[in-house]
């Protein structure tokens, strides 16, 4: 059957309605705001399901920052249809079906155009919204309302957007480690996050484990004032988060039994080093840094005298510094034994940096002496004669 021509934006919103009812809405988008609020640029909304609850999801696009709300249906229509008649004069609704356009003019008037979709269309785009709706952290999980993210009505505090931002883009990058790690998502997990601060990405890992992978693991993060660990531990405890645990102390007294994941972030200078050396000899199949004050190499290099013109400069000095201890780093994981990344992750909320070092473990040993040879003839280059890692690993 062919859908009927839509003439009003009272048929537009019934329409809405009953995509909805019949579970056939991918998203609605609203544009072209002319209300009082210049900042908010666009609403997106889409069906959810939170707490066995057939929701609407509410994404408000601001110029600095995104807000996300959730409402029932009922309260959702309503909310759109408040929306249409002060602020925005334009909403496109996309259906299993159909696409339909609603723009109003500054005069009032309507002008409505709708198709309906091909086969290979309609599969493209449901391609595209199950890409969009990915989140590897929902809003409403409860500890993130126990830190500070949401508030109680389970919507992102406006002043933490770039901390949420943070932690699912973390959980995004440990899902890829995990499914090209030799781990099995069907054996219990050990976890260890050194340096954890208050926890965020520490109770991140271990709801994504438990409630969304179903793994049994075992989480630690480890964190060297008293004053967090106890609190981090106090809020496990009040979630009752089994298998999640906070203690004090760092990568040099904390010692797990066995480790399969370890997380150091923003570990400054040498304790990176001793993070990454802790890992490899804990045979973890996923190893997790992101480097800070980068202080050990930069006295010992001497630049060769063509690079001298550049380098004059403090700042240059200090990214080449950078660049090559954790160069060093990335070559000494990959000679023992892992797969390794070095790319740019969300900076901390305490740190400019964006760093990561990422190494997966390989399935397969393979000959390392190429590397080695890699290491010492970059430190010839640099005339560095020492690497606290390169030294910790040959203890």
């Amino acid at each position: 059957m062919m859908p009927q021509p839509i003439r009003t934006k009272e048929q537009f919103l019934t329409l809405l309605s009953e995509n909805l009812q019949t579970n056939k809405l991918i998203k609605l988008l609203l544009s072209k705001n002319r209300g009082s609020d210049k900042e908010l640029q666009r609403i997106v909304v889409r069906p959810i399901i939170i707490r066995e609850q057939p929701m609407l999801s509410f994404v408000l696009s601001y110029k600095t920052n995104d807000i996300t709300k959730n409402q029932p249906f009922t309260e959702g229509l309503a909310a759109i249809n408040g929306y249409l008649e002060a602020d925005f004069k334009a909403a496109h609704m996309y259906s299993t079906e159909q696409e339909i356009q609603l723009d109003i003019s500054k005069k009032g008037k309507e002008s409505i155009h709708s198709h309906a979709l091909t086969a290979s269309t309609s599969v493209a785009i449901n391609q595209q919204h199950n890409k969009e709706k990915q989140r590897f952290v929902e809003l409403s999980r409860p500890y993130l309302q126990a830190l500070g993210v949401t508030d109680s009505e389970q919507r992102l505090i406006p002043s933490m957007s770039r901390k949420w931002k943070q932690i699912n883009k973390f959980i995004e990058v440990f899902s890829q480690a995990l499914a090209n790690s030799p781990l099995s998502t069907n054996e219990a997990m050990q976890v260890v996050d050194f340096g954890c601060g208050k926890g965020y990405l520490t109770f991140a890992i271990h709801d994504y484990l438990q409630h969304q992978l179903a793994i049994n693991s075992q989480v630690s993060g480890v964190e060297l004032r008293t004053e967090l660990a106890k609190l981090c531990q106090d809020t496990a405890e009040q979630l009752e988060h089994k298998g999640l645990n906070f203690v004090c102390g760092d990568v040099k007294t904390h010692a797990p039994q066995q480790t399969d994941v370890m997380i150091a972030l923003h570990a400054c200078d040498v304790a990176t080093d001793y993070a990454i050396n802790y890992g490899i000899r804990a045979n973890a199949a996923i190893i997790m840094c992101s480097p800070c004050c980068h202080k050990q190499i930069r006295p010992q290099m001497h630049s060769p005298e063509l690079l001298q013109p550049m380098l004059q400069f403090g700042v240059h000095l200090g990214q080449q510094a950078e660049m090559v201890t954790d160069s060093l780093r990335a070559l000494l994981l990959e000679a023992h034994g892992y797969q390794t990344k070095v790319f740019e992750f969300v900076s901390l909320e305490h740190t400019n940096k964006n760093k990561m070092i990422l190494a997966t473990k390989r399935k397969q040993v393979t000959d390392n002496s190429q590397i080695l040879l890699q290491i010492e003839n970059i430190k010839q280059f640099y005339g560095i004669k020492e690497h606290c890692l390169q030294t910790l690993l040959a203890e």
